[in-house]
């Protein structure tokens, strides 16, 4: 750094400067401009010997000049997000700095006006109920499928999202109707028909905006199975059969074979949106830098919306200066571009030998005589309902018909499953998800994992997956299976017994998921025409008042006493156990039974907006007997 070239000239490489004079210490201040101190320790030393110095001299930013700004793009950034459009099959893609999280807020904060109606996945990621706070929106929870033997949820069917949207319109709503947003893929592999459910809203709300979270699913652009189902390429498909003259005659004679059908029935129908109404609107948040490469928090949105130039354009630019940091991390900008040309340059490669490594862990774990003993890989037909899986496809491999062809599952299921995830069922092997990653996998053997449930794990392959890795993991579980065969040949019986109990209680005592109970009248604005959307705005402020709260510890039974005497306890926040990771309490919803046997039967060390010391906060009755919720919706006040 002594020679370094004056444009470098900034009080912080200066003061690296200074330091590389001087002497090893572990704290040493020394005045840099204005004042300001720099504490030199030992961190600047071993970040320059772990990553070496160039960290440091691409550390800069576009106020100091001959660098693009990311708010507002001309040159190589403006650049590189259209090269990304053009591989992602977008019609425009815009970079984040800070993760998916903010660019869920991004989108729901440009689309939703307050009073708008969303329809969510109950169970998406935590920034999507925290974005319909700030938007203002009144919210209509969908309730996906229960995994109640496994302690997860699927995917939310498409006759509840019609049938949340029929009953919206019989209330004479539709019109407030704006968004739906679901995950897709979620964490655990469950992928959407997503044509089918576009195609199908459409046809009741021909203008409605869909946001898809593709959080985990950033590959699936690169692989010809997988790209029917994500969200720029059915806005493609979509946009070129509304053209179709062809398409149209098929309407004419579709609406001549509905007319006059029920509810019902039309729940019963697969519908065709009119080509002359319908608006194809497509967004969709991809995590980067979780499956292609990226530096951590390299994000990206992907739209494809008829009316963004006319409608949301402005509002959208709004929405990115309010999440995006004035002063946006480089290295993170420039390898969202390096990610981009390395999958359209070799991403189907990248992409088959991804999934070619977990069907290759599929086959080692199910073949293989002792892991089975302890052991199972969770199969389509144990992930996704018979009613869900049209093809009748059961698994992608097993020991009598091996390998099992994917394409029809992914061209005609409501749901499919994605090959590259595989979830390991741990309960027989008397083994609870959380500890099973943390005291096996992670502190004996290194293996880091993202997800668990109560008796699964999950274990995710990626582009950079190896061959030798997946042998590892292998090697690992069964070097686990040989330690419980050794333990159980030596224990007594009791300790026999106590195993077995484990194993019972993690297999079939497991607790039924809960839906979503309701949201409190108090917060209830669709009550008086019978539908269910919710205010959790105004419940989630009104908790800043601690005038307004109370609090019941979960385990004495105390919740439920207040109960059977007559009182609805409300929750004031989020309340999120890791995992799964997503609020089974949301601002303004009813406290059942069910939730809170749930919540006493996880075995999680982590429960965001519950304090043990305190109890469940909930509201006071005499904060839910104030004045009812008004919509925000200013044409209705």
């Amino acid at each position: 750094l002594r020679g370094v070239n004056s444009r470098y000239n900034t009080p912080f490489f200066n003061a690296l400067k200074e330091y590389s004079k001087q002497p090893t210490g572990v704290f040493h201040a020394m005045p840099i401009s204005r004042g300001k101190s720099l504490i030199r320790s030992n961190w600047i030393r071993d970040m320059s010997e772990f990553y070496g110095m160039n960290i440091f001299l691409a550390e800069t930013s576009a106020t100091s000049g001959g660098l693009d700004s990311l708010l507002e793009p001309v040159g190589p950034i403006k650049h590189a997000q259209e090269l990304a459009a053009r591989a992602f099959g977008a019609r425009q893609t815009f970079f984040a700095t800070n993760g998916t999280s903010t660019c869920n807020k991004i989108v729901v904060q440009a689309i939703v006006r307050p009073g708008d109606i969303v329809l969510v996945d109950r169970d998406c990621h935590k920034s999507h109920h925290y974005g319909m706070v700030l938007a203002g929106a009144n919210v209509v929870y969908l309730d996906s499928y229960p995994l109640s033997e496994y302690s997860m949820y699927g995917a939310v069917p498409l006759r509840e999202i019609k049938q949340a949207l029929l009953k919206l319109k019989q209330a004479g709503k539709l019109h407030r109707v704006r968004m739906l947003l679901l995950t897709n893929c979620t964490f655990d592999g469950i992928v959407y028909n997503v044509e089918r459910v576009m195609e199908e809203c459409l046809a009741i709300k021909p203008d409605l905006v869909f946001l898809w979270d593709e959080a985990w699913f950033a590959f699936a652009r690169f692989s010809p199975t997988y790209r029917q189902r994500t969200a720029m390429n059915t806005a493609q498909v979509l946009r070129a059969r509304f053209r179709d003259p062809a398409y149209a005659e098929q309407y004419a004679a579709h609406r001549k074979e509905i007319a006059g059908f029920s509810d019902d029935q039309l729940l019963e129908t697969r519908l065709m949106p009119d080509p002359a109404k319908a608006r194809v609107r497509a967004y969709a948040t991809q995590s980067t830098h979780k499956t292609l490469t990226s530096l951590r928090q390299g994000s990206m949105i992907h739209v494809h919306d008829q009316d963004f130039k006319g409608e949301v354009e402005q509002a959208f630019h709004e929405a990115y200066m309010t999440h995006t940091s004035t002063s946006p991390n480089y290295q993170i900008i420039a390898s969202l571009d390096v990610g981009r040309r390395q999958v359209e340059l070799e991403g189907f490669e990248l992409v088959q030998k991804q999934i070619e490594a977990a069907m290759a862990m599929r086959k080692a774990i199910d073949s293989h005589p002792l892991l089975k003993k302890y052991f199972k890989v969770l199969s389509v037909k144990e992930l996704i309902p018979s009613t869900h899986r049209e093809s009748g496809i059961e698994a992608y491999w097993d020991k009598e018909k091996g390998w099992n062809d994917t394409w029809n599952a992914f061209a005609t299921d409501e749901f499919a499953l994605d090959a590259s995830r595989v979830t390991l069922s741990v309960g027989h092997a008397g083994f609870d998800g959380d500890t099973f990653k943390n005291e096996v996998l992670m502190n004996k053997h290194g293996i880091q994992i993202n997800k668990t449930s109560r008796n699964t794990v999950l274990f995710m392959t990626n582009i950079g997956t190896t061959r030798s890795s997946v042998a590892y993991l292998i090697e690992v579980l069964v070097r686990v299976a040989q330690d419980l065969d050794s333990q159980l040949e030596d224990a007594s019986g009791m300790e026999r017994r106590a195993f077995e109990r484990r194993v019972m209680s993690l297999t079939h005592d497991y607790p039924p998921l809960p839906d979503f109970s309701r949201f409190h009248d108090r917060f209830r604005t669709g009550r008086s025409e019978g539908t269910s959307e919710g205010d959790i705005r105004t419940a989630y402020f009104m908790a800043y008042d601690e005038s307004n709260c109370d609090y019941f510890p979960i385990e004495d039974g105390s919740m439920e006493a207040a109960m059977d005497a007559g009182r609805e306890l409300v929750s004031t926040a989020f309340i999120i156990p890791y995992p799964p990771g997503f609020p089974i309490l949301v601002p303004g919803q009813v406290i059942s039974k069910e939730i809170l046997h749930f919540m006493r039967a996880l075995d999680v060390k982590e429960i965001h907006g519950y304090r043990p010391d305190l109890g469940l906060r909930v509201f006071t009755e005499k904060a839910l007997q104030g004045s009812d919720t008004q919509s925000s919706n200013p044409q209705e006040n």
